[in-house]
């Protein structure tokens, strides 16, 4: 567990590389995309990072199956529908299978000031 946050494990990555894809960028900028899930831990609930000139800050952290996933958290991801971001993920992890059981962090987010 992390000793700041002893809810969380340590961070896996800086926050900085939480949103990098530039299509999910402006989505994020936009509104359309108010969660990231990743593999590890980015950010702490409370912590802030920009993207582009705007301020963002983590709202909520927490473990999910790929399973769990909701056509609604597709949306919240920037995307149209749970079938596209499926297909996206897969063709970006070459000779990755969906696997509902895979644990992922949700990083969920809000534009401040917004």
């Amino acid at each position: 567990m992390s000793e700041l946050h002893p809810d969380y494990p340590p961070k896996t990555c800086d926050i900085d590389r939480l949103v990098t894809h530039q299509r999910l960028v402006d989505a994020a900028l936009a509104g359309r995309k108010t969660q990231q899930r990743r593999n590890g831990v980015y950010g702490y609930p409370g912590e802030t990072f920009f993207l582009d000139s705007e301020e963002f800050v983590i709202t909520g952290l927490e473990r999910q199956s790929l399973g769990e996933m909701t056509e609604a958290d597709a949306k919240a991801e920037g995307f149209p529908d749970l079938g596209t971001y499926k297909q996206l993920i897969i063709s970006m992890h070459a000779g990755m299978d969906w696997n509902d059981a895979h644990q992922v962090w949700v990083h969920s987010f809000e534009k401040l000031g917004a």
